[in-house]
Parts: structure tokens; sequence; C-alpha cells
């Protein structure tokens, strides 16, 4: 069983790490994750060995808080939430400017009233210091109070050392007031000139504020981690307008009910997942898959809550509600994955859980060292706080959580749902990409390729062959009844429909007989094929189906088929080559249509004829001769395959089962989106790397100076003042750093195309010749070759260009080495 909990009362790395040991030793755990970013923990135990209520007992009894997670998303909260701190921070700096003002004026002269005089009434000096400094320690006293209690239960955390630290020059300030009031009553001007001058009442407030000021900033900063969760849950609207006894009826969202009729208008968020019953429109799904250009919906299409209906209005059943939605599960995904702990983060885990206690050694060693030297209490004292001020656990902490947040998040911007921290780090590792056919490389279903006629119309060709398909079951039929559909071609009325078994299919058309079938049927008509035999054998040799259209007398057309290769498989895959990465097809096609496939894409290592049960054999020789190899697919025979691979990148319009496998699920099904993965994969692996090099340098580095190594040498010390504005700042820095992530952009993400009324933004390139899907990715690839910010519209049989630095020379050019005819180009 997995269980997730919110933990109240961490503050750093060390806390998180005595959570997550304390959860660890419990007889039954299997896994425990906690996250500081987002204060939660993820459990996977045994239900036999252990329950609930003893995980949330061992939190508590370790000094924390842990509570059952809420069906809400585990975010870091609005600014709203802030208004405490933020209250309590511009407290503690009216507060100590006044303090600061009072104790530096002895320095620097500045005037005072003479009741708090240093020269006319020292005691009430230090006294006024004494009656700022409590306000302040009484406002921050959360440090105190979490600070010593863990110091007490032998877990001392970040706010142990703030606590111990500022405690320390309070209490000496203390001392030295009780000096000064003896010096003042034993009249002895060296000893009060000498306490007078030993007051850290400052010092222990500006600990206090400044490690204030920091956490308000980290706070404000760390929101920012999570906005892409933020959105995801801002996308479901409130309430949903649905019709209940033929009214319509406005509805909370928590009240809908699987079944219920909903009704969406122009401009409105749809609620929950269902399939459309009436009406059509264009749907925005970009929030959700990145996918910039809206989707035409009709009845029987789905629809996902979240997403915004652009045009008509349509209504809709409810078939998911709640958590059960493609938005709730995103966010549970998107959520899990920042939860989750990436294979780096563990030297720092282990680091955080002995970080403490070794700084607080550190301190001591510090002043018993100074004081043995021969140097004043007081000095010795200082040099001690300032180890402990400095000292930044969170850093170690906060390195790799926040850089997974902010990288799960810009992938969930990008349709691209990373479910583990360990899957997006190993994404970054890849050597080899191996990828199914079907729906992977391919669309998934055959469409209509090439066109030849002979003494007939195209359309016309097109229109008798749909209409006798229309009445087989033929896999190739809807193939036939898209390509009509598409390009608005009549069927006709069929009579006498007869299946020629493993030959093809007759029937009369207006009174005239007509056959569609193969090249077998042809020849047992008796028909001449010299006028198509060439064509038969080129498209023969590229491993396409082959049908023929025919008439008692001749042959009038010939048509082939086949799974058409999406437009975006060719950037993808030679992207990856480009990246050194090798490409592996492996699929269960017979020989002849695999290479023929692995050819036109560029492909050297092909897996032909292969099983479902051997796909994942076959990934573990891959592994054996490279160090990471990642399977891309779609389908339940995917899922051993997905499963054996270092990273698993699903489909998203695949399987459950397969999605349920993979490491990444691609929402868009577009295989450039595996480049990206492993583009924003290195970004994020590199950024953690940063983090950690900076949380270790800057301790590494901090601690000593603290301690006063350098000092014999150049008289280099640092002030606790100092040391707590380091300590604040240290974490804000790794947080900013992983905010850099925020600006990835995929090499491959789908650009907002205006639309052919935008004028005097794109140019309409009319193409003579293009019929087919094929004749698509010929013009595809021909444009490629200039621009990249252009789309072909086969159905209207143009191009959009965007890219206004190409002139229509050059255009022309490409199209026509392509083996087309531009007729015109317009602007638009």
């Amino acid at each position: 069983m997995k269980q997730e909990f919110d933990i109240k009362g961490m503050t750093c790395s060390a806390c998180s790490s005595h959570v997550q040991k304390c959860v660890n030793s419990l007889d039954g755990i299997i896994n425990a994750n906690v996250n500081l970013l987002t204060n939660s923990m993820i459990v996977e135990f045994d239900e036999t060995k252990t329950n609930i209520k003893l995980i949330i007992d061992a939190v508590n009894n370790s000094g924390y808080t842990a509570l059952l997670k809420s069906n809400k998303a585990n975010i870091i909260k609005n600014d709203d939430s802030l208004k405490p701190m933020k209250n309590r921070l511009v407290s503690s700096i009216i507060l100590l400017l006044v303090l600061m003002y009072v104790s530096m004026s002895m320095m620097f002269k500045l005037p005072l009233l003479d009741i708090i005089n240093y020269k006319t009434n020292p005691l009430n000096f230090v006294i006024m210091q004494l009656l700022l400094a409590i306000p302040v320690i009484i406002i921050n006293r959360n440090y105190f109070i979490k600070g010593f209690k863990a110091l007490f239960k032998r877990h001392p955390n970040m706010d142990s050392l703030i606590a111990i630290g500022s405690s320390a020059s309070f209490i000496y300030s203390v001392y030295s007031l009780i000096m000064v009031a003896i010096a003042i009553n034993e009249k002895n001007t060296i000893l009060l000139n000498k306490h007078l001058h030993d007051l850290y009442f400052e010092s222990s407030a500006m600990i206090l504020t400044l490690i204030t000021l920091g956490k308000y900033f980290e706070a404000k900063s760390k929101m920012k981690t999570t906005e892409a969760i933020s959105k995801l849950m801002n996308l479901a609207p409130k309430e949903a307008l649905i019709i209940k006894d033929g009214v319509e009826k406005l509805v909370n969202i928590d009240d809908l009910q699987v079944g219920d009729i909903i009704i969406v208008k122009p401009g409105n968020s749809i609620p929950c997942d269902g399939l459309i019953i009436d009406g059509e429109s264009y749907v925005d799904e970009s929030m959700l898959t990145g996918e910039s250009m809206p989707v035409e919906k009709k009845v029987d299409s789905k629809v996902i809550g979240g997403t915004i209906n652009q045009l008509g209005s349509f209504k809709f059943i409810a078939t998911e509600i709640g958590n059960e939605t493609t938005l709730s599960k995103i966010i549970k995904l998107v959520e899990e994955a920042g939860n989750s702990k990436a294979p780096m983060a563990s030297l720092a885990d282990k680091v955080a859980g002995y970080f403490v206690p070794t700084v607080m050694l550190i301190s001591l060693i510090t002043f018993i060292i100074w004081i043995l030297v021969g140097k004043t209490f007081s000095f010795s004292l200082m040099l001690s706080v300032s180890v402990l001020v400095i000292s930044c656990p969170c850093a170690l902490g906060l390195a790799t959580p926040v850089a997974i947040m902010v990288g799960t998040g810009k992938g969930a911007e990008n349709g691209i749902l990373i479910k583990n921290a360990t899957g997006l780090e190993a994404a970054c590792k890849v050597q080899c990409v191996v990828l199914d056919k079907t729906g992977t490389i391919t669309e998934g279903k055959p469409s209509i390729q090439d066109i030849f006629t002979k003494n007939i119309d195209k359309n016309d060709a097109i229109s008798i062959v749909s209409s006798l398909e229309k009445s087989s079951e033929h896999p190739i039929s809807k193939a036939f009844a898209e390509y009509s559909m598409n390009n608005n071609i009549s069927i006709k009325e069929v009579t006498n429909f007869t299946s020629i078994s493993g030959y093809g299919i007759s029937g009369i058309i207006d009174r005239k007989k007509y056959y569609v079938g193969s090249l077998k049927l042809m020849t047992n008509l008796n028909l001449n094929i010299d006028d198509f035999i060439d064509k038969y054998n080129d498209y023969s040799l590229e491993c396409k189906t082959i049908i023929f259209l025919a008439d008692k007398d001749n042959i009038l057309a010939l048509f082939t088929i086949q799974d058409s290769i999406k437009e975006s498989s060719y950037i993808a895959i030679n992207k990856l080559i480009d990246m050194n990465i090798d490409v592996v097809m492996l699929t269960g096609d017979q020989k002849s249509t695999a290479e023929a496939i692995a050819k036109k894409l560029n492909i050297k290592n092909v897996i032909y004829e292969v099983l479902p049960d051997e796909k994942s054999n076959h990934i573990s020789k891959l592994k054996e001769k490279y160090n990471c190899v990642a399977m891309v697919g779609d389908g339940i025979n995917d899922s051993p395959a997905l499963v054996s691979a270092d990273v698993g990148f699903a489909i998203g319009a695949g399987s459950d089962i397969a999605i349920d496998s993979a490491d990444i699920i691609l929402m868009k099904s577009d295989l450039r989106d595996v480049v990206s993965t492993i583009e924003l994969s290195k970004k994020v692996v590199k950024n953690i790397k940063q983090n950690l090099f900076w949380a270790f340098f800057y301790n590494c580095i901090g601690i000593p100076i603290a301690a006063g190594v350098f000092y014999p040498f150049f008289k280099l010390k640092l002030s606790p003042m100092i040391g707590s504005l380091a300590m604040s700042f240290s974490s804000v820095f790794v947080v900013l750093n992983a905010l850099r992530l925020r600006s990835f952009k995929p090499n491959f993400s789908i650009k907002t195309s205006p639309t052919i009324t935008d004028k005097n933004y794109c140019k309409i390139v009319h193409i003579k010749g293009m019929m087919c899907e094929n004749c698509k990715t010929h013009v595809y690839n021909a444009l490629l070759k200039v621009t990249n910010n252009f789309e072909v519209i086969l159905e209207k049989n143009i191009a959009i260009v965007y890219d206004q630095t190409i002139d229509d020379k050059t255009i022309k050019n490409v199209i026509k080495e392509a083996g087309y005819k531009v007729s015109k180009i317009t602007m638009r």
C-alpha cells in the first residue's frame, strides 16, 4: 500500500532526514520518501506488518507532526499564507533598526536622548538594547521552541543552530549588562568600557531577523517552483451547468455524478471528462498537452476536464469525475514526481543526517581552540556563534527537490508527464532509443498514400471504391471512408455486392459492375495490366498494400494503402541520431515492411517479426550493449519492454497498461517529445549538480572562515550577523537557480500558429499534385529544408509558411524539387 502524509515542523534537511530515518526503521516499511520542499512524505508499506497509525506515531514521537494527506494537491501555499511570516519580519526589522541605531551610536557618535546615552546613563543604554532585543526574540520564538525541542530529542536541526547561536549572543550580553551594573556601582571605568563594547544584543536580534528574511524570500521563491501544479489546479471550473429533469441547473463541481448531462458554452472550461452526445466545437487542450492548435470535437468525441471550449456549444455525458478525471490524475502524477527522489540525492541525504551535530561539534572546538590560544571569551564566543549561524543544511535539503519540482512542472506544461524522479534523471543518460512501429512511429491506422488513374477522374474512382468498401469489413475500408469524408466525396448506392474471398470485392453502381481487389483478381479477370505494371512494381518495393479498381473491360485505377509515418517521427529520429543516440525499431511486422519503413527514417537497426513476449528479451540484450536504454511504445504488448527498459516512454494515446508501465508519458503522442524529455533531463540534472556543488562548497568554505581558520594569516573573520545573512541566502540561491529551469523551451514544442485569416502574417502556398499523405510528407520534408515555421494542409492542397524571411522563389524551388508545382502564393 502507498500513502501520502503532510509533515509539519520540518525546517531543514536534517529534519527531513530524521523523519525519513524514523519511518524507514519501522517493520513493514518498504520505502519512505520525505520531501522538504512540499513538507510531505510518501510511504509504501506492507499492511500486514504496519499501519497508518504506527507511521503517524513514529513521526510524532520524533518531534514532528504527521497528518494523512488531503485529496487536494500538496503544493506550496499562496501569498496569504506568508502574511504571518511577513508581519513577523516587518516587526523584527523595525525593532532591529532602532536597536542597531542605539548600539551603533557608541561607534559612530550618533545622537541619543540623555536618558539612554552611553555617556550619561550607560546602564539605561544597555537596558534599552535588552528591551529592544527581547520583543524580536519573542516574535521569532518558534526558532527556539523547535530548535531546543529537536536538540533535547537528540536530533538537532537548523533551528537548533539558530537557537543556540542567538541564545549564546543574548546570554553573554545579559552577562555584560550585569557587569556594567557592577562596574557602575564600583565606579570601575575600565570594567565599564570593556563590557559596554561586549554587548551583542543586536547580533542576537540580527541573526533571527536575517534568518526570517531569508526564510521569507525562500518561501516566495518556492511558490514559483510549483506554479505548474497551481495552474493545473486552477483549470477546473468550480461549477457545472447540467440538465436534470429537463431543466438546466448550475451545480458545484463536487456534486457532479457519472452519467450527468453537462452543457458547455463557448469560452467555458469543461468541468470533467466525458463523451459528447450533441453538438460540435473546437477545444483548446494546450494546458494539458502543450498542443496549441484547438482540437475539433464532434459527437462521440472525448472531452477532458479543464480544457476550454472555444466555439460552439455542446452537451456531453460525464464519464469520470473528481479524482478520476484526466486532470486530477495529471496533477497527482506531477506531484508524485516532484515528491520522489532522484538517485543522486542520496549523498545529500546521508550528509544531512550528520550535518547539524557535526557543525555543533566544530562550533565547540572553535570556541575551545581560541580560548586555549589566548583569545578573549568574547572573541571565541563570537566565532563559535558564527560557525553555528553560517552553516546551512537547508541548501543541501533543497538542492534536489526544487529542481525536480520545476523540471516535472515544465514537462507537464509541454505535455510530458514524468512519473518519478528516477526516470527524469535516467533520461539524460540514454544511449539507445527503442521504438515500437505501429502507433509510435506511424499513425497506427492505414491511409491512402498514392492514387494512379487511367481513363477515369480521381474523385470518381475514390467514390466507386469507397461505395464498394462501405459494405466490406476489411480494415482498408476505413481508409477509403476517411479519405472520402475529408475530401467531401459522395458515396453511391451499391447493388449485388459480392465478397470474393482472398481476392477482393465487386458490386454494381449506376448499372455498371466494378471490381476492387488485388493483382490476382485482375489476372483472373484477364484484364490488361501493362499501363499499371511499372507503378505496381515501384510501390511493391516500398512494401505498400496495392488495390486495383476495374470494370469488366479495363483496369481504371491503382491505390496504395499504408500506415503512414508521422511527420514528427522524421524530425525526432534524425535529431536523436544527431545527438549520437542509436535508434532501434522493434516491431512484429514482417522483414520487408519493417525495413522499408526504417529506410525512410534512416534507422539502421531493425528488429522485426518479434512476438509480444519477446520484446523484453530484446531490451535486455540491448542493455548489455548500452548503459542506458529507453523504450517508446503504446500497446499492451509493449508493457513488458517498457518495464525492462531503463526509461520507459508511453505514447499518451496508448493503452492504460502501457501508461502504467512507463516512467514518462507523452500526452501528444509525438516522438519529438522524447528528444524534449532528454534535453529537459540534461538541464535538470545539470541544475541539481550545480545546487549540490553550491551547497557543499558554501558549507566547506563558509564554516572554516567562520571558525577563524584564516584569521592568523589574513585577519579574516566573520561576525554572526554576516554569517546569518549568508545562511539565509544560501538556500534562496539554490531555489533561484532551480527557477532558471522555468525558461526551458523544447526544440520541438508546437508553436502557436496564426490562422489563415490573419492579414500580413503568413504566406499561403497553393500546391498542385499533392493528393495523399505521402505527397504531404514529401512537401513537408521539402519545406523543412528552408524553415521550420510552417504547416501543410492536405485537404486544402496548401502549405502555410509563417516565416517571412523566406522568399517566394525559394519556396517554389524546394517544392518543385520534391516533384510538385506551386500554382500561386498569396499573403494573408
